[in-house]
């Protein structure tokens, strides 16, 4: 892996994170978004995201190779110590530690701020396709993340219906609280 460094997203890096978003809105069915947002749509997600939650960016010699963050499981105050994390990765540069690196400095973030679950959601396919394949449920897997639930053929987009499923991970130590 080259050398890279994590960091905190900025809204200025909206343009960018864009860019490696789009990919996947455009050619897969990792995102269930149909439209690219626009780049002030976007810039105003990662602007909210980061009231309240980490997102980070990973740079390499080419620039940001990708970015995760971290965002409301549930909006009810139970909920308060688990979030949904999200990660994408340029195109092309999977493989290459990048993902594990982006992970790695999230569940340390959200752990230092008091979170003890990280809970994904994945598209999902029986049968991969040029859209789909499950590199994402297994990427998770191999981070330690155990598979927890399945909705079937809830997510339709490019003519064919996909499921999605929940993975989580205990980042942090569940004790009492308050």
């Amino acid at each position: 892996m080259d050398n890279y460094y994590i960091r905190y997203a900025e809204p200025c890096d909206a343009a960018a994170l864009l860019d490696i978003y789009s990919y996947y809105v455009l050619n897969t069915a990792i995102s269930f978004e149909y439209d690219v947002p626009s780049l002030q749509e976007f810039r105003s997600r990662i602007e909210t995201i980061l009231k309240k939650y980490p997102y980070i960016v990973i740079e390499s010699s080419d620039g940001i190779a990708g970015y995760a963050y971290a965002a409301p499981f549930k909006t009810r105050e139970a909920y308060k110590y688990s979030v949904e994390i999200t990660i994408y990765l340029k195109h092309g540069v999977q493989k290459k530690g990048y993902g594990r690196a982006l992970i790695e400095a999230l569940e340390k973030e959200l752990n230092a701020m008091g979170y003890t679950n990280a809970n994904a959601c994945i598209a999902y396919t029986e049968n991969e396709d040029e859209y789909l394949s499950n590199n994402s449920m297994q990427f998770h897997g191999h981070m330690g993340y155990r598979f927890v639930g399945r909705f079937i053929k809830c997510a339709y987009k490019f003519d064919r219906w996909y499921d999605m499923i929940w993975m989580e991970k205990h980042i942090g130590e569940h004790c009492k609280k308050d």
